[in-house]
């Protein structure tokens, strides 16, 4: 069987401002993008991404909603899958940093205006609402890219 990686992504949004939470990624995949990691073995992928974002950001979610996912079909067989959520519903006490990088919040529409983690650009239209899978085939060294 080929290599199939699950991991998580959620956008924290709060409730009274309409800001987004967002990490500046150090590690790996470096840039701005919203918290998430993956999914252990023995866990689900909604424990995973509500294990996450305590991990990354101090805080404890619930009511995540699901926004789909996106599957990553590699030329050499290998899958890679995130899935998506969001939620208004935290508590606790945001963390300035961790391991992985500087936490905090911003208004959505300056998410362009920054400099986003890989891919980030491909992921922030599953949040719309408007789609619940994209399917992304590796084609001649690029993705071709299908929002469904």
């Amino acid at each position: 069987m080929d290599f199939c990686e699950l991991t998580n992504m959620v956008m924290v949004q709060d409730p009274e401002t309409g800001k987004v939470l967002v990490q500046k990624r150090i590690k790996k995949y470096c840039g701005i993008a919203f918290p998430g990691g993956h999914v252990e073995d023995g866990e689900s992928i909604y424990a995973s991404a509500v294990r996450e974002i305590k991990e990354e950001t101090g805080l404890d979610i619930r009511d995540l909603k699901a926004c789909g996912y996106i599957h990553w079909n590699h030329a050499n067989g290998d899958k890679y899958f995130t899935y998506f959520y969001k939620t208004t519903s935290f508590s606790g006490e945001l963390v300035r940093e961790t391991d992985e990088g500087p936490v905090f919040w911003v208004d959505p529409q300056d998410l362009s205006n920054l400099e986003l983690a890989p891919n980030m650009w491909r992921y922030l239209p599953m949040f719309s609402g408007k789609y619940m899978e994209c399917y992304c085939r590796e084609e001649n060294d690029d993705w071709n890219m299908i929002y469904l």
